[in-house]
């Protein structure tokens, strides 16, 4: 009987260390899924470097680019335009820029994940826009 009872509180504490830590696991933004942390750095990651590509673009051409004109001009070196369900726009004003990480529409209706849209400009720092 003693046994039994030592596997019942064994299994109890398990059980809750595994909700506690598994389960309730931060997440990088507020109303996001956990699992989607590691897309969300990818995506800033990803803003990032085409943030850097468009200043060093603008360092020797005095004007702001596409996206497709730095991946033809070698400018940035990324393989893919999207990431997750993300899609990169580079909006442009003379030599200042911004770039924008928007998400499509979710998935399912009803969805309570929130996707935000991020962006970077010139002092290359990462907002949340709306």
């Amino acid at each position: 009987m003693k046994a039994l009872a030592g596997l019942l509180v064994t299994a109890v504490l398990a059980i809750g260390i595994y909700y506690l830590y598994l389960k309730q696991m931060p997440s990088s933004d507020a109303g996001t899924a956990p699992t989607q942390a590691i897309s969300l750095t990818g995506v800033r990651s990803d803003l990032l470097s085409i943030a850097q590509a468009e200043r060093g673009n603008i360092a020797l051409n005095s004007r702001c680019a596409s996206l497709d004109e730095m991946a033809t001009s070698g400018t940035m070196n990324m393989a893919r335009r999207e990431r997750d369900g993300y899609t990169y726009e580079v909006e442009c004003s003379g030599s200042d820029f911004r770039v924008v990480a928007r998400h499509a529409a979710p998935p399912l209706a009803g969805v309570a994940i929130r996707y935000p849209t991020l962006a970077i400009d010139s002092t290359m720092e990462i907002r949340e826009i709306q």
